[in-house]
């Protein structure tokens, strides 16, 4: 019996959408703290150090529930829990937008990263429910194409909202946008395929068995003690790739619209809007292309690896490209542009394959957890990367090829150790699987 395929049509829009709507909450900020659009710097009294702060602070409060996320997703209900999580950080959003001073905002975007931190350990573990190992990479995609979706989309029409109501009337009615949302999610998401009505009970029954089967691969017959997967060396290399990862994503998403300056457009809400969204729909083919092929072939160090290093050479020479000059030619400016929509996506692109591994190569009991700690070590890098650029920055004269440089050389870094993950599922073993390095021992 062929693996049903509601799940993809159901499943995956609603997740998708619930996340698009978390991520806008990232997106506006960076559009908001523009000066040449919105006057949230002046109001809040910020200079490019404080900005690239204000940013990553976020980040720090997302750090709390990411494996507990992942412990109670796996353990209780992703579900229930995504669902509480909605409301609280549309509260917090909501928030961010009666801020009257730096300080206030600081607050109300730490909260809001708290309130943000648990849903995305808690939403790997529901697709592992419901998408067997060699769609895993696609679904992961498909619900991940929710962060350029969600610039692609919201870009624009935040620019607008900048433009004609202010940077404060703009976070709050964004900020309101999980309330929205949250019946849909409740009514459409269920947690197990088990626990579902919209399927046939003998697609229901093959789903189940071959995710059991899939499970049993690497369950350990003896459980390895809880604290040891935090500790593997596997564990560890990902906390470090990914955090390169994250430096460079929001670094430059932070300081994307610098790289307009000298363009000769006019400082307009909704062209930077459109300008700045432009990179995030060459990101959503890049996504797609990629993790199609490392499910086809059922490969993923090399795909992740390909798609860090081709985000890290053109950063490097958009920059470089650039050179920092005030007026670049048309063609200098383009050129560099262009290759500023393949560095964006370098990364994004690398999010489905990159979270395909830990669902494939760890046993269930400790994965959730597992993937939470990664994601909060990793996200680090999105306070990091923005505080390096506005460091740097600030210093140089208003430029940012040295700190794109960096940033473009620490994604490098991670194409390189990608040699070091697992090739694929060990069998059963009394162990945590190894590092892949020994192709026997993968």
């Amino acid at each position: 019996m062929p693996v049903p395929q509601q799940r993809w049509w159901r499943i995956i829009p609603v997740a998708l959408i619930m996340y698009t709507i978390a991520y806008i909450d990232r997106t506006n900020v960076s559009l908001a703290l523009d000066p040449k659009i919105s006057r949230m710097m002046g109001d809040l009294a910020m200079d490019d150090e404080r900005k690239g702060a204000a940013m990553g602070i976020f980040f720090f409060g997302y750090l709390i529930l990411q494996i507990p996320g992942g412990y109670l997703a796996s353990r209780w209900s992703a579900k229930k829990f995504v669902a509480a999580l909605l409301v609280v950080w549309g509260i917090c959003a909501v928030g961010c937008g009666f801020a009257m001073t730096f300080g206030q905002f600081e607050i109300m975007r730490l909260l809001l990263g708290v309130a943000e931190g648990g849903v995305f350990p808690a939403v790997l573990v529901l697709l592992s429910h419901w998408f067997p190992r060699q769609e895993r990479a696609r679904a992961n995609a498909m619900w991940i194409l929710c962060m350029p979706i969600s610039v692609a989309f919201s870009a624009p029409p935040t620019g607008w909202l900048l433009s004609h109501w202010g940077w404060q009337m703009m976070l709050k009615l964004e900020g309101a946008l999980p309330f929205l949302w949250l019946p849909i999610w409740l009514y459409f998401i269920n947690d197990h395929p088990r626990e579902a009505r919209w399927i046939s009970a003998g697609e229901r029954e093959h789903l189940e068995t071959t995710l059991r089967r899939e499970a049993g691969d690497v369950e350990p017959e003896q459980h390895a003690p809880f604290w040891r997967a935090f500790v593997h060396p596997v564990a560890l290399l990902m906390m470090v790739i990914y955090f390169l990862h994250n430096c460079a994503t929001y670094g430059c998403m932070t300081f994307l619209t610098e790289g307009l300056q000298g363009s000769g457009i006019a400082p307009n809400g909704l062209i930077y809007g459109v300008l700045f969204a432009v990179p995030y729909v060459v990101t959503c083919v890049v996504m797609i292309i990629t993790s199609a092929s490392s499910d086809r072939k059922g490969e993923r160090r090399g795909h992740l690896a390909a798609v860090y290093l081709l985000g890290g050479v053109c950063l490097i020479a958009s920059v470089s490209l650039a050179g920092g000059a005030a007026h670049p030619s048309p063609l200098t400016f383009w050129s560099s542009y262009a290759l500023l929509c393949l560095a964006v996506a370098g990364p994004f692109a690398a999010i489905a394959v990159f979270w395909a591994i830990p669902t494939e190569t760890l046993p269930k009991g400790v994965m959730g957890a597992v993937m939470g700690l990664v994601n909060a070590v990793g996200n680090l890098g999105g306070f990091a990367g923005p505080y390096v650029v506005g460091f740097f920055k600030q210093r140089t004269g208003g430029s940012v090829v040295i700190s794109f440089t960096i940033l473009g050389v620490g994604l490098i870094a991670a194409a390189v150790l990608c040699a070091w993950l697992p090739k694929r599922v060990q069998a059963r073993s009394g162990n945590l699987p190894s590092s892949g390095q020994d192709p026997a021992s993968c």
